[in-house]
């Protein structure tokens, strides 16, 4: 589990990528302890492992890395 900084988030280029397995996910926008707005993202992996709907992962995303990811969809996938 994680959450993502505004200054973590940055571009790596690979030289091998692939498309993975689509799985099922979800996502919840809640208020911390410290009074902030946090969007989190969840998937639950395989549908065939042992508990299917026990996250596997979750990524924290706070308002100010939220815009900025927003802005790199924008930029890199969108276009």
């Amino acid at each position: 589990m994680a959450r993502i900084s505004k200054e973590a988030l940055k571009r790596v280029n690979k030289e091998r990528n692939s498309i993975h397995d689509a799985i099922p996910g979800g996502y919840t926008v809640f208020v911390g302890d410290d009074g902030k707005k946090y969007f989190q993202l969840d998937t639950y992996g395989n549908p065939n492992r042992i508990t299917p709907e026990k996250i596997s992962q979750s990524i924290q995303f706070d308002a100010d890395t939220a815009r900025m990811l927003i802005g790199i969809l924008i930029n890199e996938v969108l276009t």
